[in-house]
């Protein structure tokens, strides 16, 4: 992976219904923009130390996951930088984020710590076997879709006619592609 490439890892169980929304919101992701050459999309699952070597390749890292927010179901919150610096050090807010806080904190100790970072959160519901998340996480993953397309343009810089489209329905065909 070059330094101009966005990492983009989802985590989360897909078999335990909203536990899973980070990795569904990773897959519509790569659904609208799947042959960006600047895109590394990794199903991270429930974490696991082979990713650090993807963490220090980057500069860009979006992290989708389910996370206690204290909000209503379903809502979305980015925190970028030190927000999501501090977001991992405070108290334990999913089952993910202290393998993440790990992962990040290998990069910091190697040297090869993200320049630019956001943790994409969505409150989830329920956490039961089930394949597909609540009503209220699945219409918020547009949002969290959204919030990641801003953040990839933003911090890639790239000129009007490449920007990612943000899409308010993840299923539209009609989106740019990143090239």
């Amino acid at each position: 992976m070059s330094v101009s490439e966005t990492l983009i890892l989802g985590i989360g169980n897909t078999l335990l219904t909203d536990e899973g929304a980070g990795i569904h919101a990773l897959n519509h992701l790569q659904s609208l923009y799947p042959d960006s050459p600047n895109l590394n999309f990794i199903d991270g699952g429930t974490l696991s130390f082979t990713l650090a070597v993807w963490i220090e390749d980057c500069t860009n890292l979006i992290v989708f996951d389910a996370a206690e927010l204290n909000k209503p179901v379903g809502t979305v919150k980015a925190f970028i930088g030190t927000e999501f610096d501090d977001f991992l050090g405070a108290a334990k807010r999913s089952a993910h984020e202290v393998g993440l806080l790990d992962l990040m904190d290998i990069a910091r100790l190697t040297g090869h710590f993200p320049e630019n970072r956001a943790l994409i959160g969505i409150q989830p519901d329920v956490m039961t076997w089930g394949m597909k998340p609540t009503a209220a996480v699945q219409n918020a993953l547009d949002e969290a879709i959204n919030e990641a397309v801003k953040l990839i343009n933003q911090w890639q810089k790239v000129s009007t006619d490449q920007k990612l489209t943000a899409s308010k329905n993840y299923s539209n065909s009609n989106s740019e592609v990143l090239r």
